[in-house]
Formats: C-alpha cells, sequence, structure tokens
C-alpha cells in the first residue's frame, strides 16, 4: 500500500490535517462515530482532552483489529459540542494527536453539533482507514 499526501500549494497551508491522501492498494475499513466511552460504554470523566485521548484509544483498537495502524487512518470527521473549547485547547490536542499519529494528519472535518447520543460527550470522530493486513512492513 502506498499513500501520497496531497496538499496542493494553491490552497491554504493546512495546519494540524492534510488536504488529501492518496491511496493505491489495501483495503478500506469504515470507522464508526467512537466517542470518549470505555469498554462498558460509559463516557469516560473528563475534558475535551481526555476524551480526545479516548477517542483515538477506540479508533486504534478498531484499525489494529483489522491489522493496520493508525497511519493508515486517510480520513477523520472530528464532531465537537463546543467548537469554542476546540480551539482553547488545540495545543494540548495536538500533543495527543502526535502521540497516536506521530507527524501524519490525515484528511480532516471539524463539525460543531448540538449533542451526541450520550449527553456526555464532549466530541466524536468517524472515519476511513485503507489497511493492508497481509503487510508486515
Amino acid at each position: 500500500m502506498q499513500k501520497t499526501i496531497i496538499n496542493p500549494p494553491t490552497l491554504a497551508r493546512p495546519r494540524g490535517f492534510s488536504h488529501g491522501v492518496l491511496v493505491t492498494g489495501g483495503q478500506l475499513l469504515f470507522l464508526a462515530g467512537q466517542t470518549g466511552s470505555n469498554a462498558e460504554g460509559n463516557i469516560i470523566d473528563g475534558d475535551l482532552v481526555g476524551q480526545y485521548e479516548q477517542v483515538l484509544r477506540n479508533l486504534q483498537t478498531v484499525v489494529e483489529a483489522a491489522g493496520g495502524t493508525m497511519q493508515d487512518i486517510t480520513k477523520i470527521n472530528i464532531f465537537v459540542r463546543d467548537r469554542d473549547d476546540y480551539l482553547a485547547h488545540l495545543k494540548s490536542l495536538g500533543q495527543v494527536h502526535r502521540s497516536f499519529f506521530g507527524d501524519y494528519y490525515p484528511a480532516t472535518a471539524l463539525f460543531e453539533i448540538s449533542r451526541f447520543f450520550q449527553d456526555d460527550a464532549l466530541i466524536e470522530i468517524e472515519g476511513m482507514a485503507v489497511v493492508n493486513p497481509d503487510s508486515k512492513a
């Protein structure tokens, strides 16, 4: 599987995301929306940053179960309850992001929404990955 980050110079320089990710080879994995819930399905106590870390841990579990890694995630949609809270924690969120993805940024969109299925959720992320479970690389 080969991935090429697509960031055309005629678009604004992306910070914290990639404009596009071109993939050849592999299998497409659709990632259901994950919240900051634990194995019992309960939202963990904590702020947006803590829930973001749990969300990424949940996504990692799914991707690894399919034979992939976090760097195989090519597209994510981030849904937050409070955009201003998200912006206020960008530095901390970036540190958590790098602990899971390194310096890799999938194609990303951010949406502020009014409610989640779970009332205590502050964030939910869905996405897609392209995995190559037969690869040992």
